[in-house]
C-alpha cells in the first residue's frame, strides 16, 4: 500500500557449517590457541538430533562420477586376484608339457600363491595404515605385474613359482584394501553394493581366465592377466585417497576435499565431515592398537564376527569345491566341460544378484539365504555320490551332483562377498590395519587348509565329506542369525560405536 515503507527483504540464512569455517588445527588435531570457541564453533558441537535430521536427508546420496569411477579402478584389483585364482586350472597342460613339469611340481606352483597371499595379508593392514590405501593399491600392483612377467617369460619352474609368489603377495593385500577403500568412499545408502562388486570382479576375472585360457595359449594368459594391473596402476592416477584415512592421519583439508570430490560439487557434506571427524577425534584418545591388543573386551565382538565369518565361509568348503570342480564332475559320472561352462553361467549372475540385493534386503538375510543354499548344494552333492553305488540310481546320480554343485553356487549370492563387506565396517580406524589383517590371515590359512585336505577328505569319504560341509553351512545359518548386525543404511561411524561402545563412552 502506498504511505507504508516497503517490508526489508529477510536476512541470508547462515551458510552450513564446514571444515573450513572451524577451528585452525594443526597436523596433530589439537586447537590452535588464539581461537575463541564463541566465534569459531566446531562441527563436533553438532547435537545428535541435528544428526538424525540432516542424515535424512542426505541418507540416500546418489552414486557420483567420481565415486563409481574411484570403485572401477579398486576393483580392478579384485580382477586381478580372480584372475590369478583362475590361471592355474587351464594353463596346467600346457606349462607341464612346455617345462617339463610333473604334476607334484606343478602342484607346488598352484598352491604357492596361497603362502604368497598369506605373508601379503599379514602386512595388509599396517601397509595401508603407513601409505594410504591408493599408494598400498600400486604396491600391491607392481607385485602382481613383476609376477605375470616372470611367469610370462619363465623357462624354469623356480621363476614360475616367484612370478606365482609375488603375486600371492600382491592379492592378498589387495583383497583387504579393496574392499575397505570401497567402504570408506561410498555414501551408507550405497556402501554394501559398491563393496560386493569386488567379489563380483574377483568371479569374473576367474570365470574369463576358466573360458579364454581353453582356446589360448598359456603365455597369452599370462599376458592378459598383466592388463588390469596396467589399468589399476594408470587409473590410481586420477582417484581420491579415502577421506576417512587422510582424517586418521590428521589431514583435515585434505579430507574435506577428498569428501567434497566424492559427494559432488554442489553436495553438502558437513554432517559426514563432521562425523568422520568426531568419531576418529575420539579414537584419537586411544592408542594404535597392535594385533595381541585386539583382544581387549572391547573389541570383542567385533572380532568373533569377523573371524568367525572368514572361518565359516572357508570351511564350507566351496571354494575348495570350485578348485576342484573338474575331478568332482569326472567322480561323479559327468562331463567336466559341460559343469564348469554351467557353473561360469550361474556363478556370475549369482554374484550379481548379490550386488542389487545388498543395499535392499540388507547383509542379514543375503547372507542366511546364501549359506542355506551352500547346505543344500553340498547335501545334495553328498547324496548322489551315496547313491551312486546303487545300480538303479546311477542315472541320476551325476544330474544330482551338477545341480548340488550348481546350487552350490548360492554361495556367491551372499557367503562369498559380504563378509568381507561386513569386515571392512566394523573395525574402527585405530584398529582396522592390525584386525583387518588377521581377519584376512585367517581367510587364506582357512583357504590353504581346506584345499590342501579336500582330495584327502574324498579318498577317505566323498559323501561324508560334503556333509561335513553342509552341516558347517547350516553352523554359519545359525551363527549370523545369533551375531551378525545388520549394517545395511548405516554410517561406519554408527556402526563401530555400535560394536565397541566401550571405546566411545
Amino acid at each position: 500500500m502506498q504511505g507504508q515503507s516497503p517490508i526489508p527483504p529477510p536476512p541470508p540464512p547462515p551458510p552450513p557449517p564446514s571444515l573450513t569455517h572451524t577451528h585452525t588445527y594443526s597436523d596433530m588435531g589439537s586447537r590452535s590457541d588464539g581461537d575463541d570457541p564463541s566465534t569459531s564453533e566446531s562441527l563436533l558441537l553438532i547435537t545428535t538430533e541435528d544428526r538424525q535430521q540432516r542424515r535424512s536427508n542426505t541418507s540416500s546420496s546418489p552414486a557420483t562420477a567420481v565415486v563409481v569411477f574411484s570403485t572401477v579402478v579398486a576393483v580392478s584389483g579384485s580382477y586381478v586376484f580372480g584372475s590369478a585364482v583362475g590361471f592355474s586350472s587351464p594353463a596346467q597342460t600346457g606349462i607341464m608339457e612346455d617345462l617339463s613339469m610333473s604334476l607334484e611340481e606343478y602342484s607346488v606352483f598352484g598352491s604357492i600363491l596361497t603362502i604368497g597371499a598369506m605373508v601379503g595379508a599379514v602386512m595388509s593392514g599396517k601397509i595401508a595404515d603407513q601409505l594410504g590405501r591408493r599408494r598400498t593399491m600400486g604396491l600391491s600392483e607392481m607385485f602382481c605385474l613383476l609376477g605375470w612377467l616372470a611367469i610370462l617369460y619363465s623357462k624354469v619352474s623356480w621363476l614360475l613359482d616367484v612370478g606365482r609368489l609375488l603375486i600371492g603377495y600382491g592379492i592378498g593385500v589387495l583383497s583387504y584394501v579393496v574392499p575397505v577403500y570401497i567402504a570408506e568412499i561410498t555414501p551408507q545408502n550405497l556402501r554394501g553394493a559398491f563393496t560386493t562388486v569386488n567379489q563380483l570382479m574377483i568371479c569374473i576375472g576367474v570365470s574369463v581366465m576358466w573360458l579364454i585360457g581353453t582356446f589360448i595359449h598359456w603365455r597369452s594368459l599370462a599376458l592378459i592377466g598383466i592388463i588390469p594391473c596396467m589399468l589399476q596402476i594408470l587409473g590410481l592416477l586420477f582417484i581420491p585417497e579415502s577421506p576417512r584415512w587422510l582424517a586418521k592421519i590428521g589431514l583435515w583439508k585434505e579430507c574435506e576435499y577428498a569428501l567434497q570430490q566424492l559427494r559432488g560439487e554442489n553436495a553438502d557434506i558437513s554432517e559426514e565431515a563432521a562425523e568422520i571427524r568426531d568419531y576418529t577425534e575420539t579414537l584419537d584418545q586411544i592408542s594404535e592398537s597392535g594385533v595381541f591388543d585386539l583382544f581387549q573386551p572391547e573389541y570383542a565382538k567385533s572380532l568373533i564376527i569377523g573371524v568367525g565369518l572368514m572361518v565359516l565361509q572357508q570351511f564350507g568348503g566351496v571354494n575348495a569345491i570350485a578348485f576342484y570342480a573338474n575331478s568332482i564332475f569326472i567322480s561323479a559320472g559327468f562331463s567336466s566341460s559341460i559343469g564348469s561352462i554351467a557353473m561360469v553361467i550361474v556363478q556370475v549372475p549369482f554374484t550379481l544378484l548379490g550386488v542389487l540385493l545388498m543395499d535392499v534386503s540388507g547383509r542379514r538375510p543375503l547372507l542366511m539365504v546364501s549359506a542355506a543354499g551352500t547346505c543344500l548344494g553340498c547335501f545334495l552333492t553328498g547324496i548322489s555320490f551315496l547313491l551312486q553305488d546303487l545300480q538303479e540310481n546311477k542315472g541320476v546320480s551325476p544330474i544330482l551332483a551338477l545341480v548340488g554343485v550348481l546350487v552350490l553356487r548360492s554361495f556367491s549370492l551372499g557367503m562369498g562377498g559380504i563378509p568381507w563387506v561386513i569386515m571392512s565396517e566394523i573395525f574402527p580406524i585405530n584398529i582396522k590395519g592390525s584386525a583387518g589383517s588377521l581377519v584376512t590371515v585367517v581367510n587364506w590359512f582357512g583357504s590353504w587348509v581346506v584345499s590342501y585336505a579336500f582330495n584327502f577328505l574324498m579318498k577317505f569319504s566323498t559323501e561324508g565329506t560334503f556333509f561335513m560341509f553342509s552341516s558347517i553351512c547350516c553352523v554359519t545359518v545359525l551363527f549370523v542369525a545369533k551375531l551378525v548386525p545388520e549394517t545395511k543404511g548405516r554410517t561406519l561411524e554408527e556402526i563401530q560405536a555400535s560394536m565397541n561402545p566401550f571405546i566411545v563412552n
